[in-house]
């Protein structure tokens, strides 16, 4: 489905983009602590938009083909990304501790995106 794949390749963007303003205009006004964070932000957004890229070729009639696990699975790494990656961006710029709660919502929406996966290619393999 192309939608997968434009989000997918939207969010690598934004990650490269992220990782270069973290690198240069965050380097010396956020602490190493706050740094570190905003870098699993940019890697966790970026895996999972490779993984948005999979889904979207997956989809692809000659492969897995379209799928409700399928769909579900890429609408799943895309929550996950936003509040994922989102919160802890916030965090890192903010400072304020409680946006790190949010962030295993996130976490969860990442693992339910790749066990439909799984589920999607072991339904195709029967």
């Amino acid at each position: 489905m192309p939608f997968f794949i434009i989000a997918g390749a939207i969010n690598a963007a934004i990650a490269v983009g992220c990782g270069a303003f973290g690198a240069h205009a965050l380097k010396d006004r956020l602490s190493e602590h706050y740094l570190a964070i905003w870098e699993t932000a940019v890697q966790y957004q970026m895996f999972h938009a490779i993984g948005l890229l999979a889904i979207g070729i997956l989809m692809s009639s000659s492969l897995l083909g379209p799928s409700a696990q399928l769909s579900w699975s890429g609408y799943l790494l895309l929550i996950g990304i936003i509040v994922f990656s989102g919160s802890l961006y916030a965090l890192s710029l903010s400072g304020v501790g409680i946006l790190g709660a949010i962030t295993p919502i996130g976490g969860v929406a990442f693992i339910a995106g790749w066990i439909l996966l799984i589920i999607a290619t072991l339904k195709f393999a029967q």
